[in-house]
Order: C-alpha cells, then sequence, then structure tokens
C-alpha cells in the first residue's frame, strides 16, 4: 500500500499543478482579450490540452480513489459474498477496458500522431506528448483495479 499512496499523491499534485495552471492561462487569455484588446494566440490551445489532461488523469485518480460512478442499488440487495465478487468482476472488466482501449489503443494512437509528426498549430507541441496521458492513465487505473483485487 505504500505505493499506491505514492502514487495517490503525485498524481492529485500534479491535477492540482495543472488546474492551476490552466486557470492562470484562461485568467491570462480574459485580461488579454478584454484588457490589453489583444487576444493571446496560444492560450485557448493550451486551455484546451490542460483540460484533456485533467479529465483524463482525473478519472484514473478518481477510480484510484473508488470515487467513480456507480449505480449501487442492484448490488445492495445481495449478500455481501455476493457483493464482493461483483466488485470482483466489475474491477476485471475495468482492467479489461482500460487495457484495450487506454494503453493499447492509446498507444496506438500516441504512435500513429508521432510517426506522422503531428504538432499543434499554436504552441508547435507534438500531439503525441497530448494524447500520451492516455495510456497513461489506462495503466494507472489497472494498478488501482488490480490492487483493488488483490486486496480483497
Amino acid at each position: 500500500m505504500q505505493l499506491r499512496q505514492k502514487i495517490d499523491k503525485v498524481l492529485a499534485n500534479a491535477l492540482v499543478i495543472i488546474m492551476a495552471i490552466m486557470v492562470l492561462n484562461v485568467l491570462w487569455q480574459v485580461a488579454s482579450r478584454f484588457l490589453l484588446g489583444a487576444p493571446s494566440s496560444f492560450t485557448d490551445e493550451l486551455a484546451r490540452y490542460l483540460l484533456i489532461w485533467i479529465g483524463i488523469l482525473g478519472a484514473a485518480y478518481v477510480s484510484g480513489q473508488n470515487l467513480h460512478v456507480a449505480i449501487d442499488v442492484l448490488p445492495k440487495r445481495f449478500s455481501e459474498k455476493t457483493q464482493k465478487k461483483l466488485r470482483l468482476v466489475v474491477n476485471w472488466f475495468i482492467s479489461l477496458f482500460s487495457l484495450c482501449a487506454l494503453v493499447i489503443g492509446g498507444a496506438r494512437l500516441v504512435y500513429i500522431v508521432y510517426e506522422l509528426d503531428q504538432h499543434s498549430p499554436a504552441l508547435q507541441v507534438p500531439l503525441a506528448l497530448v494524447y500520451l496521458v492516455i495510456p497513461i492513465s489506462g495503466v494507472l487505473i489497472i494498478y488501482y483495479k488490480l490492487s483493488d483485487i488483490l486486496k480483497n
């Protein structure tokens, strides 16, 4: 559990930093547009990419905290033993989805975008770096769910 707590802390801090950068970026965008009369050229694009990272990394963090949206009306009707088995099955399905869609699919997306050498228009950042958050989050979700499976 030591490793999980360290990952939680690093991920939480990363999300706070990304959110802080995004807030400052949007404030600058509003200030440059309305106060200076000349909107900054990169702020819209940066805000979009930071929002992608917050959303996808945030999903991994929430998954690790077991705070994700769940419909628990049906499981509460079962016995504790059946609920435990159901949680086990759900965690395996989440891990399988994360492996197929996020890790494998995300890695393929990153590879294709990297091979095509695509860059963002305003920031000139390789888009592979923007999409890299997808397989990273997939690996984190798999780690969290396998940790939950082993804990039970």
